[in-house]
């Protein structure tokens, strides 16, 4: 498994020591060999790993192959748009910055497939 947490990019191998960590929006890669990788647009979450096993708890996962581009842009200026009129209203801005982050993450995650 191959993600990205709050603290930066990580690697789990077999045997890896027990984590736990919140994930940011990134594209997450799953190792079933060498050459063969499953590939996510992963939105944030969880990362669990005890007992040599891995589990990944997110709000959103997608095929990149079926992520919509200029969908993705509109999000992204919603949320720019919302992030400026957020003023002092802390909640509002806080979920205004993680659709940001996110709907980034996701473009990003598009253009290079």
């Amino acid at each position: 498994v191959s993600t990205r947490t709050s603290l930066g990019e990580i690697g789990i191998l077999a045997n890896h020591a027990p984590l736990l960590a919140t994930l940011d929006p990134t594209e997450l890669r799953i190792y079933k060999s060498d050459s063969d990788v499953l590939r996510f647009a992963q939105a944030e979450g969880y990362l669990q790993v005890g007992g040599n096993r891995a589990m990944i708890l997110v709000e959103e996962a997608h095929d990149p192959a079926q992520l919509d581009t200029a969908t993705l842009r509109e999000q992204l200026q919603r949320a720019e748009r919302e992030l400026g009129e957020a003023g002092d209203d802390t909640e509002r801005r806080r979920v205004a910055e993680r659709d940001k982050r996110r709907a980034e993450a996701f473009l990003r995650i598009t253009e290079g497939s």
